[in-house]
């Protein structure tokens, strides 16, 4: 049974947690399944609180603490600590049905992504690839600038020239300026929200319902 889920990345203050809360409201709004995942462990507070929060298995300033390592050496540590102790994830995200939309609140320092293999062998491990069979996409805030990333994984520098260059990528569709994201609309939000849907082919996998189903919804207040 496949799974659905988008990886919101960015940079720090790039908007990731804010977006996060304004997908989680819209499920709410339209009665849709989401389950929320917090991999950021220097993350402070939140308006919803994460179904899973990495901070229950390692904090960054734990680990600043009693290791002594600077705030990119933490986190780094984190997410290796997180690969080493994988059933954390396993045991929260196998139970979900394919009716659930998994978001993921990843963190903005661009260490993760571009000096050492973490968040690829992360992403592996989550995606069909990996034993959670999770059809992934990335959202990738950048600026006034939204991307929806179809393919496996997308890791890019935070400069003009590598949006310039996802332009010639296979499987990437850009919101401009024209079409950028409020997430005070919820048309606005319904919009970023179809681009992932048809990234991640979450409507094709659904079973059609008659009017008279019941649902059930499971999100935090």
């Amino acid at each position: 049974m496949s799974k659905f889920g988008v990886l919101v990345m960015g940079p720090a203050g790039a908007g990731k947690t804010t977006f996060c809360n304004a997908l989680i409201q819209h499920c709410q709004t339209t009665r849709r399944s989401c389950f929320y995942v917090n991999l950021d462990p220097a993350a402070e507070s939140f308006q919803y609180d994460p179904d899973l929060d990495i901070r229950e298995l390692v904090t960054l300033e734990d680990v600043m603490e009693e290791l002594g390592l600077g705030p990119n050496g933490g986190l780094i540590y984190c997410f290796e600590f997180l690969l080493q102790n994988q059933d954390f994830l396993t045991e929260a995200l196998d139970p979900l049905s394919e009716e659930y939309l998994i978001i993921f609140d990843m963190p903005g320092q661009i260490e993760l992504y571009t000096h050492v293999p973490l968040l690829p062998s992360l992403v592996q491990f989550l995606s069909r690839a990996g034993p959670l069979n999770i059809n992934l996409c990335a959202a990738y805030l950048l600026e006034s600038t939204f991307v929806v990333d179809k393919a496996k994984f997308f890791a890019g520098t935070l400069s003009a020239m590598s949006a310039m260059l996802m332009l010639e990528m296979p499987h990437v569709n850009i919101l401009t300026k024209m079409d950028q994201l409020d997430v005070q609309d919820e048309d606005s939000v319904a919009a970023v929200l179809s681009h992932i849907d048809d990234a991640i082919q979450f409507h094709e996998a659904q079973e059609p319902k008659e009017p008279n189903d019941a649902q059930d919804v499971d999100y935090e207040d």
